[in-house]
C-alpha cells in the first residue's frame, strides 16, 4: 500500500457499486434514455446499499462515508448511466444538508424517509433569472407567525414533479448572500406546482422541471439552520456536488474508453484491426492518460473536502472543471473512433456524449470554476 492507493474498505465500496451497476443499471440504461423512463425502483434499490445517505452521519441512520467514497460510488454508477448516478448525487446533497445543518426536529421529520428513498429530495437553488449569479435569487419567504409564506420559482430542478422533498434556497432578508435561508418544502404543500417536463439533449432518465411556489406556507421548524445561513450551506453543498458530477464524467468517459478499445480491436479496415494503426493507439493513449490525470485530481480534491482543508473549494472547482472537460473530450474521441456507428443509438457512445455535455454547465459552469480558482490564486 502507498498513500496513493485506495484502502481495502474503499475498494470494497467501489466493487459493490460496480456490481450493482452491472446488474441493475447498465442492462437497462439505453431503454431508460430512449423511452425517458425514470427508474424509481432501481434508485430505491441503490438506497438499500446506503447510496441514498452516503455522507449522512451514522447516528442519523446514514453510512457516514467521506467525499472520496462518494466519488467512487458515483463514478461506478455513471459507468452504466451518468444521468441516474447524477440524480442520486443530488438526493445525497439534499440529505447531507438536512443532516449537517438542520435541527433535530427537521432531521427526525425527513431523514428516515430520505435514507430509504421512500421520499426523494431535490435541491432548489437556480432560478429563471439567476444561474451563475445564484446570490441574486428572488424567491422570497416572509415570516407570518409560525410559518414562512413562500413565493417565487426555481428552474432546471432535477426530480421536480416526481420527488417529494425540495431543499430550497429562499430570500428571507436583505438583497445579498446574507439574506438567503434554506427551507425544506414538501411536494404536497398547497401552492407548490410544476412546469412541463423539459425536453433535454440528455439526462433522459430523470425529469427536469420548473418549480413554482404560490403563497406556500412552510413551518418555521422546516428551516435548515438559522436565517441568513442558506447561501453558505448551498456553497458548501456545491463543493461535494461538483466532485460527484466530476466523478460521473469519469465513469461515463471510462465506459466510452473501454467501448472504444473493444470496438477498434474488432473493427477491420485495410486488412487489419484499426487498433493496430499507430494513430488509433495514440488517440487511445491520450484518452487513458487524460482520464487518469483527471481521476487523480478529483480524488485529491475529494480528500481535501472531507478533511475540510483551507483550499478545498479551490480544489473542488479545479477537479470539477478538469474532470468534466476531460470526460466530454474522451467521449467525443470515442465517438470519432467508432466512425458512423458511434452516431447510432445501437451503440452507447452517443448517449454518453449527450449525458456528459451538461456536466460542464451544472453545479457551477466551468467558466465559474475558473473564476473561483483564479480568485483564490490572485488573493495569495
Amino acid at each position: 500500500m502507498t498513500q496513493f492507493d485506495l484502502t481495502d474498505e474503499q475498494l470494497q465500496i467501489q466493487e459493490m457499486a460496480r456490481q450493482f451497476t452491472a446488474d441493475a443499471i447498465t442492462p437497462h440504461a439505453a431503454e431508460w434514455d430512449e423511452k425517458h423512463i425514470f427508474p424509481r425502483d432501481t434508485i430505491r434499490a441503490a438506497a438499500e446499499l446506503g447510496f441514498a445517505s452516503i455522507y449522512v452521519s451514522e447516528e442519523s441512520g446514514g453510512i457516514g462515508l467521506g467525499r472520496l467514497e462518494a466519488a467512487l460510488i458515483m463514478e461506478a454508477m455513471a459507468y452504466g448511466c451518468p444521468s441516474t448516478s447524477a440524480f442520486i448525487s443530488i438526493h445525497n446533497m439534499a440529505s447531507w444538508m438536512i443532516d449537517s445543518f438542520g435541527s433535530q426536529a427537521v432531521k427526525d421529520k425527513y431523514l428516515p424517509s430520505l435514507i430509504t428513498m421512500e421520499r426523494i429530495a431535490s435541491y432548489c437553488l437556480t432560478e429563471p433569472s439567476s444561474g451563475s449569479d445564484a446570490a441574486a435569487l428572488k424567491t422570497r419567504a416572509v415570516l407570518d407567525g409560525d410559518h414562512y409564506v413562500v413565493n417565487g420559482s426555481k428552474q432546471f430542478i432535477s426530480g421536480a414533479g416526481e420527488n417529494e422533498i425540495y431543499v430550497t434556497m429562499v430570500r428571507t432578508g436583505e438583497e445579498s448572500p446574507k439574506g438567503i435561508s434554506c427551507l425544506v418544502i414538501e411536494k404536497d404543500m398547497p401552492g407548490v406546482s410544476f412546469g412541463a417536463n423539459e425536453r433535454k439533449l440528455g439526462w433522459h432518465s430523470q425529469p427536469t422541471r420548473q418549480v413554482t411556489f404560490d403563497n406556500v406556507r412552510v413551518p418555521v421548524e422546516n428551516r435548515v439552520g438559522g436565517e441568513g445561513e442558506g447561501f453558505r450551506f448551498a456553497m458548501m453543498g456545491l463543493d461535494g456536488g461538483r466532485l460527484n458530477i466530476g466523478a460521473c464524467s469519469l465513469g461515463g468517459a471510462q465506459r466510452c474508453l473501454d467501448e472504444a478499445v473493444k470496438y477498434t480491436k474488432d473493427r477491420q479496415q485495410f486488412g487489419k484491426p484499426i487498433a493496430d494503426f499507430q494513430n488509433t493507439q495514440f488517440v487511445l493513449a491520450d484518452m487513458a492518460t487524460e482520464l487518469e490525470a483527471a481521476r487523480a485530481l478529483l480524488y485529491l480534491a475529494a480528500a481535501k473536502v472531507t478533511a475540510g482543508a483551507p483550499d478545498k473549494t479551490k480544489f473542488a472547482a479545479m477537479a470539477k472543471r478538469f474532470a468534466t472537460d476531460t470526460g466530454s473530450s474522451v467521449v467525443d474521441r470515442a465517438l470519432q473512433l467508432h466512425g458512423g456507428y458511434g452516431y447510432l443509438m445501437d451503440y452507447p457512445i452517443e448517449r454518453f456524449w449527450r449525458d456528459l455535455r451538461v456536466h460542464s454547465i451544472l453545479e457551477g459552469t466551468n467558466q465559474v470554476m475558473r473564476m473561483i480558482v483564479g480568485r483564490e490564486l490572485t488573493r495569495q
